[in-house]
């Protein structure tokens, strides 16, 4: 059997001009980067195309499949007379070279130049590192250079950041040395993808609102509790040049040659995770179907899809398609990971409730139609894929065995079919869990009552002073985004299936006034991941002529 890079390289990729032509993109708005990627001039964008989002239950160690689900889906609608365009986030070096390896789908269910989208691709996240650095390294020479916006040392909130998984970056001391050496402080590094400027990135519409956006970052207090901005540093304008060609949509391919948009790369437990606004305005304005994906678990990316990114662009899903697998329902009912190839019919049983919550989510609280897409594999029995089609049917959302990863476009033949049947019957319109002018509290409380099931939540003491400084500050309107495990519907990950009677525990809110969102904080969460035992690193080569092995 073929490995999937194995797989990658069999294909000659198309010129990207003709894949260009194809999505119907003018030769004067591309802008090449080699001859397999390129860059699109977005102005006078008009999406009139049909958008659906593709998500997934809760997360498990046997994987789902969502991204390469996606991947099939965009190559079957084009194979059944759908012009569509995919629209994917841009994967982190931090998980490529951690645990997770490469994240451009699977099997015959690809998008490439795989080795450029998982590595470097078009330096768009390298840009939003730069410009994070950029701004903390403004920060740090306006105390040395005698303080003029009273800065208090002791309240800066603003942290430096890099594209890797790195343990000992999260708490550092920067300024060690002489008087030359800056102001002696206390610091720390995310990871890029965690950095607010990303969020600001995929949430901007145009250059315009990008630079609004980043004037507005809040990156310290003074000595006597006035927020100081970006704008404030004179440094909006310099973060914006850096970012300029970072905010230009990248234009790569399937496996099948069908476009695809893969653009900004915010991690869905700790931000938004959604690939920009400017990719999904993009493919919606080129391509008559736009197929694109949130990250993690439907609790997790897609409600922050619809309640944060959909709330700020005003776009709207026509279908919901919910990605699951067999293996990993079964793992949610507690079988055990070793004996997930026999048939278990009592851990299945146990485990559907997690998808079931997720279908009730998407058509019940957001009012919009869904199907779900078993991730088929050999192991999968007749009988547990039945089981799992009367549960779905009962709450009245279809169920489709795809086999993506196998035959690419031609496993999601039926999929598709479905999907383009849901899209037909569809209004446009859904619910949000929230308005934006319930207090802070009341919108994380709907989220976690009405989307994870929780019976209630409860405030530390530095979650309500939070709360209580940022609606003093004017931002208490803003949508939320709650960072949790994503392994569980609950904030703790031991709690699989479908938990209840649980309490979700909120232990600090962080305004992102840049964004236009707070993040209230639930549970042990990572801005900065590190490195497991054995990193997926140690299992990369690369040969004397440049063939690269273990990526992925």
């Amino acid at each position: 059997m073929l490995t999937d890079i194995e797989i990658a390289d069999s294909v000659t990729p198309r010129p990207i001009a003709e894949i260009a032509q194809k999505l119907g993109v003018p030769t004067e708005k591309l802008e090449p980067y080699g001859f397999y990627k390129a860059k699109i001039n977005v102005n006078e964008l008009n999406p009139k195309g049909n958008l659906v989002l593709v998500t997934a239950i809760n997360p498990t160690s046997s994987g789902e499949g969502k991204t390469t689900m996606s991947i099939g889906l965009c190559d079957a609608l084009n194979r059944i007379g759908k012009k569509t365009c995919l629209a994917l986030r841009e994967p982190s070096l931090g998980p490529v070279f951690g645990v997770k390896g490469g994240a451009a789908g699977g099997g015959y269910s690809q998008v490439i130049p795989m080795e450029d989208i998982n590595l470097h691709f078009t330096g768009d996240i390298h840009a939003i590192t730069a410009a994070n650095n950029l701004l903390s390294a403004m920060i740090d020479n306006s105390l040395h250079q005698d303080n003029p916006l009273n800065i208090d040392p002791k309240r800066i909130v603003w942290n430096r950041c890099v594209d890797l998984n790195d343990r000992a970056l999260r708490s550092v001391i920067v300024g060690l040395g002489g008087t030359p050496d800056g102001v002696t402080r206390q610091d720390g590094f995310n990871i890029t993808a965690a950095s607010e400027i990303m969020a600001i990135l995929c949430l901007s519409n145009d250059l315009k609102e990008l630079k609004e956006k980043l004037g507005k970052i809040v990156v310290a207090y003074t000595h006597d509790n006035k927020p100081v901005t970006a704008k404030d540093l004179g440094a909006d304008q310099a973060l914006a040049i850096l970012l300029k060609d970072a905010l230009k949509p990248n234009l790569v391919q399937t496996l099948e040659g069908n476009p695809a948009i893969i653009h900004g790369g915010p991690f869905a437990n700790i931000a938004h995770g959604c690939n920009t606004i400017l990719a999904t305005k993009t493919a919606l304005t080129y391509a008559d179907y736009c197929v694109t994906e949130a990250g993690f678990g439907a609790d997790l990316g897609a409600e922050k899809f619809l309640d944060v990114k959909c709330r700020l662009s005003g776009l709207a899903p026509k279908c919901v398609v919910i990605v699951a697998t067999v293996k990993a329902l079964k793992l949610h009912g507690g079988a055990d990971k070793n004996s997930l190839m026999n048939e278990n019919i009592e851990a299945l049983q146990k485990g559907l409730p997690n998808l079931t919550k997720h279908i009730e989510n998407v058509t019940n609280v957001f009012g919009i139609n869904c199907v779900v897409a078993i991730n088929r594999f050999s192991s999968d029995t007749e009988t547990e894929l039945y089981i799992i089609e009367q549960a779905c049917e009962k709450l009245g959302a279809p169920v489709v065995p795809c086999e993506v990863w196998a035959k690419g476009g031609e496993g999601g033949i039926d999929l598709a079919k479905k999907v383009a049947e849901l899209v037909d019957k569809a209004s446009g319109k859904f619910n949000y869990v929230y308005e934006l002018n319930q207090t802070i509290a009341d919108k994380i409380t709907a989220i976690a009552t009405k989307i994870y099931g929780a019976k209630e939540v409860e405030f530390t003491a530095k979650a309500k002073k939070d709360m209580k400084t940022i609606t003093a500050e004017g931002y208490g309107d803003l949508p939320v985004i709650i960072a949790k495990t994503q392994y569980s519907l609950s904030d703790d990950q031991k709690k699989l299936g479908r938990p209840e009677n649980f309490t979700v525990t909120v232990r600090e809110v962080q305004l992102r006034a840049g964004a236009g969102f707070v993040v209230a904080v639930a549970g042990d969460i990572m801005l900065m991941p590190g490195l497991p035992k054995v990193p997926a690193a140690c299992n990369m080569t690369i040969s004397d002529d440049g063939v690269i092995k273990g990526l992925f």
